[in-house]
C-alpha cells in the first residue's frame, strides 16, 4: 500500500459514520484486509489521531486486534485474564469507584511492584492515579475490555458482600442495625448476582458449620457464597418475612412468594422451605415475566413442529398436551401457546398450582388445596363460565383427565401438561390412567414433547472429534456414513463461567394424531404402532433425531443430546 493511500484511509477513518460505506466496499474488494485496518487505526491510537473511545464506533474494528497491536507496539504484555489466578482482596484494598472509572484491574502485588491489567494502556490519568495512591513501581499489562468489566463485576460483588457480611457480624454482637438493613442488602446483592448468572433458581443450605448458596443456570447447579452458619439464621428470616411466611414454623414446609425490584426491573420470586436436619433448605424460584409475552417462533421449535403445533392451537375442540420430565419448559411453552391464542373474541381460563405469571385478556385461577379447590373442582366451575378455551397446568390424577376429555369432546380447545418421556407414551399413560380409548382418540388432538439443551458459548466455541464408536449404536446409525459431520463444544471461559455453555434451547418431538391414529388409539394398537404410522404418515420425527440436528448444527453438544434424552 502506498503511503498517500494510508493518509487517505486515515482521513477516511476519522469520519467513520460519513465514510462507512466507503471503507466497507474498500474491505469487500479486498483493497484492504482487516488486519491491515486495525494495524493503521492502531498506529492512529498512538499518534494520537483518535482514542479507544473512538474505536468502539468504527463497525469496521476489530477492537481486540487494535488492542494487541498498541500493546505490541508499546512493548506490554497481553494477557488473558480468564488464565490469572490473581487476587481478589488486593484489588478491592484499592479506591473501588477509581477502578471502575479507569477500567482497570489490579492483579498482583510484589515486593517492589504492582501488576495492573488495563483496557486502555494510554490513559495517562489512571496511571498517575495509582503512582499516587501505591507507592511502588507499576507494571502495566494490556486486556480486553470486556474481560475488564466482567472482572470488575465481579469485584463488585466480592467489594459488596465483604461490606454486607461486616456489618452483620457487627449487627448480631451489637443493637445496631435494628432494622435489618444488612440483611435485606445481602439478599438483594445475592438476588442480583444470580440474575446476572441467568440463573432460574437460589438454593440456601444450611450445613453444620456454613450457609451455602447455590444457582440453578442453565439447569444446572453452581456454588456461588459460602458463608459462616451464623448468618444464616438472620438470613432464612428475613426471606419468609419478605414472602409472607410464618418464621417461628421450622418443622413443616411452606410457600410463599415476593416481589422485588432489581436495577429498576420488576420480578417476581417464588419462595419454598423443607425442614431439614441442619435447618430449611430454601429454594427461591426467579420468575421472569418476560417469559409471560413469549411466542412460540422464540423457544427455538424447528419449522415443521412449530407449524403442526400452531395447527392444534388452531382446532375448535380437542386436548393439547405438552410432556417432559420437570424442568423441561413446559409452563414456558404454554405461556408461548398462550399468547398466540388470546383474543377479544375468545374467553380463555387457566387452571395452576401456582399462577406463574399474569397474562392479559386471560382469566387465570389458583389451586387452594387447603380451602379444598383442587383442579378437580376448579374445572368444574370454569365449565360453567363459558369458555373457549381452558388450560389445565398438569394433569395429575383420573378425574382431572376426565373432566379435560369431556371439556374436549364438548366443544373446548383444552391445554395441559403431563408427566411422560416421550408423546407416543403420554397416550399409554393416559389409558393406564383409566381413560376409554375411544374417548382418548376422539378428543386428542397434538402431543408435543420436549427437553431444554444447553447451548455451546459462542465466546470458547471449538470443533470437536467424536468417535463414532464411542457413541451408542441408534446414534450412531444416525450419523452420515460419510463421515460428512462435524460436532463442536465449549472449552470453558469467564462468560459461560468455565461450563462451555450458555442459554439453552428446546428440543422436541410433535406428535400430530390424523384420524387413522385416532382410530389405532381407539382400538387400543400398540405405541410401537402408533409411532410407525406417524413416521409413515408425516415424516415425524423424535426428541433425539431433532438433538442430533441441533448438535450437528453446532448449537449444542452430543453430550448434551445424549443427557437430556437419556440415549
Amino acid at each position: 500500500m502506498r503511503e498517500i493511500d494510508t493518509k487517505r484511509l486515515k482521513d477516511l477513518i476519522k469520519d467513520p459514520a460519513k465514510n462507512l460505506s466507503t471503507i466497507n466496499i474498500m474491505l469487500k474488494n479486498k483493497l484492504i484486509t482487516k488486519e491491515k485496518l486495525s494495524e493503521l487505526i492502531a498506529a492512529g491510537v498512538i499518534e494520537g489521531e483518535y482514542s479507544f473511545a473512538d474505536v468502539k464506533n468504527y463497525p469496521f474494528a476489530d477492537r481486540d486486534a487494535v488492542l494487541r497491536s498498541v500493546a505490541s507496539h508499546l512493548q506490554l504484555e497481553y494477557v488473558d485474564l480468564d488464565s490469572l489466578d490473581f487476587n481478589y482482596k488486593f484489588a478491592i484494598r484499592l479506591p473501588f469507584q477509581r477502578i471502575v472509572k479507569y477500567s482497570i484491574i489490579p492483579i498482583e502485588e510484589r515486593k517492589s511492584e504492582i501488576v495492573v491489567a488495563f483496557s486502555d494502556p494510554l490513559d495517562v490519568e489512571a496511571k498517575d492515579f495509582l503512582r499516587r495512591t501505591i507507592n511502588k513501581r507499576l507494571e502495566v499489562v494490556v486486556a480486553s475490555e470486556e474481560q475488564v468489566r466482567e472482572y470488575l463485576k465481579k469485584l463488585e460483588i466480592e467489594k459488596g458482600m465483604k461490606d454486607v457480611i461486616t456489618k452483620i457480624h457487627r449487627s448480631l454482637h451489637t443493637t445496631e442495625d435494628q432494622d435489618g438493613s444488612a440483611i435485606l442488602e445481602l439478599i438483594e446483592l445475592v438476588v442480583k448476582t444470580s440474575i446476572d448468572m441467568r440463573s432460574s433458581d437460589i438454593h440456601i443450605e444450611p450445613s453444620e458449620h456454613s450457609c451455602i448458596i447455590r444457582n440453578r443456570v442453565d439447569g444446572v447447579l453452581i456454588r456461588t457464597f459460602l458463608f459462616e452458619r451464623d448468618i444464616y439464621a438472620p438470613l432464612s428470616s428475613r426471606i419468609k418475612l419478605l414472602a409472607n411466611l410464618d418464621i417461628a414454623e421450622k418443622r413443616l414446609p411452606q410457600d410463599g412468594r415476593f416481589s422485588y425490584q432489581i436495577a429498576g426491573t420488576p420480578y417476581d420470586f417464588r419462595v419454598s422451605t423443607l425442614p431439614i436436619v441442619a435447618g430449611e433448605s430454601i429454594v427461591i424460584r426467579i420468575l421472569d415475566s418476560s417469559k409471560a409475552t413469549i411466542s412460540l417462533s422464540q423457544t427455538g421449535m424447528v419449522e415443521t413442529n412449530y407449524e403442526r403445533l400452531f395447527r392444534a392451537l388452531k382446532s375448535s375442540y380437542g386436548i393439547v398436551l405438552v410432556t417432559g420430565p420437570t424442568g423441561s419448559g413446559k409452563t414456558t411453552t404454554l405461556y408461548g401457546a398462550l399468547n398466540e391464542l388470546k383474543s377479544v373474541k375468545d374467553k380463555i381460563i387457566t387452571v395452576e398450582d401456582p399462577v406463574e405469571y399474569q397474562v392479559e385478556m386471560i382469566q387465570q385461577v389458583n389451586v387452594n388445596k387447603r380451602a379444598g379447590l383442587d383442579f378437580a373442582k376448579t374445572l368444574k366451575a370454569i365449565l360453567r363460565q363459558d369458555p373457549d378455551k381452558i388450560m389445565i397446568g398438569e394433569i395429575r390424577d383420573h378425574e382431572t383427565l376426565r373432566i379435560a376429555i369431556e371439556a374436549a369432546l364438548t366443544g373446548h380447545l383444552v391445554l395441559s401438561t403431563l408427566h411422560t418421556n416421550d408423546a407416543v407414551s403420554s397416550i399409554t399413560r393416559m389409558l393406564d390412567m383409566g381413560i376409554e380409548p375411544y374417548l382418548l382418540g376422539g378428543a386428542l388432538v397434538t402431543v408435543q414433547a420436549q427437553r431444554l439443551v444447553r447451548k455451546i458459548c459462542p465466546k470458547c466455541k471449538t470443533v470437536v472429534t467424536v468417535d463414532p464408536s464411542s457413541l451408542n449404536e441408534k446414534i450412531a446409525n444416525m450419523l452420515p456414513e460419510d463421515n460428512s459431520y462435524t460436532f463442536y463444544k465449549g472449552t470453558g471461559c469467564n462468560s459461560c463461567a468455565f461450563t462451555g455453555y450458555m442459554g439453552r434451547e428446546m428440543v422436541c418431538e410433535v406428535l400430530e394424531i390424523t384420524d387413522k391414529m385416532a382410530s389405532m388409539i381407539s382400538a387400543n394398537e400398540p405405541r410401537e404402532a402408533i409411532l410407525e404410522e406417524a413416521i409413515k404418515s408425516y415424516g415425524f420425527k423424535t426428541i433425539v433425531d431433532i438433538g442430533l440436528e441441533k448438535a450437528l448444527q453446532g448449537i449444542t453438544t452430543i453430550d448434551e443430546v445424549l443427557r437430556v434424552t437419556k440415549s
